[in-house]
């Protein structure tokens, strides 16, 4: 189990699970949609928000009932906040080795559904990174669908890894490589495209791999098992396990976020080398040998 009590926590973090929307609906294509987009970590917040716009009945106009959080809930904060720290700590140390400075960026955890800078999203896109207002959205309960739906672990480094990844994104978001993919999104055709959002996706996980390398080296958290609980993981959720699992066929040319290899790949190559200077590589190398 991984070490993290007793480590300081983050004050960027705010929990919103208290506020409970009630009454969400959301269209049944829409939801078919959003269902396969909660397989995969991080999702485009255009496609976000026109998901969401189109499901009907998911904006802010819900009711709203007000609950006290459960001991289990409020460990989960816990967890989440010392994590988030973590994260904090070594890109403060890391981003000026390359030159840049450290913006961290918030993060709410949320239960049903959640206002966000790129639309109103429910819990079933799963944990992403909104750029345009910074923030990691989570639902705690994705790390239950995780394990019992696509065979990922539940282990904490297992969720670790899930935060670290979308924090990955707001490192990306600060280097510029997010807006790059972005441009590519207005000139290239989708199957394309969807190419540049694998490398943005690989390069996240690459990250995640980096920050848990400087994470054990100074805080010392990976315990036994704890590797390869974030390794099952990354594997659960590639995108050829995933069409397989949903449609009983892979379609490489859908691909957005990698294949379980590739997944696996390149979070432990981040594990292993903890080298920044690898990040360009990713969208170098000729896309069919990442």
């Amino acid at each position: 189990m991984m070490r993290w009590r007793g480590g300081e926590q983050s004050g960027n973090l705010e929990d919103r699970r208290r506020m409970s929307p009630r009454g969400v609906a959301v269209g049944g294509g829409a939801m078919l949609l959003i269902m396969v987009l909660a397989l995969v970590f991080g999702i485009d917040p255009q496609q976000l928000n026109q998901v969401i716009d189109q499901g009907g009945g998911a904006g802010g106009g819900a009711a709203v009932e007000e609950r006290e959080l459960t001991p289990e809930e409020i460990e989960q904060r816990d967890f989440t906040a010392t994590v988030l720290r973590f994260t904090e700590r070594v890109w403060d140390e890391q981003l000026p080795s390359i030159g840049r400075r450290y913006d961290p960026p918030k993060m709410v955890l949320f239960s049903q559904q959640v206002r966000t800078g790129c639309g109103v999203a429910p819990s079933a896109v799963g944990p992403f990174y909104c750029p345009m207002d910074r923030t990691v959205y989570l639902d705690p309960t994705f790390f239950e669908e995780l394990q019992q739906k696509l065979g990922g672990s539940k282990a904490e480094f297992s969720q670790a890894y899930v935060i670290a990844h979308e924090v990955g994104h707001h490192v990306q978001n600060l280097l510029g490589y997010s807006d790059l993919v972005n441009q590519k999104r207005q000139t290239l055709p989708a199957e394309e495209f969807n190419k540049w959002s694998v490398r943005l996706e690989l390069q996240a996980d690459y990250l995640a791999g980096v920050w848990a390398h400087y994470g054990q080296r100074e805080f010392n958290f990976i315990e036994p098992g704890d590797v390869e609980s974030a390794i099952t993981s990354a594997n659960a959720i590639g995108d050829d396990r995933l069409q397989k699992r949903s449609t009983g066929f892979t379609s490489p040319e859908n691909y957005t976020h990698g294949t379980s290899e590739q997944r696996v790949r390149w979070f432990t190559e981040g594990l292993k080398t903890g080298d920044l200077g690898r990040l360009e590589e990713i969208f170098r190398v000729p896309y069919e040998r990442l």
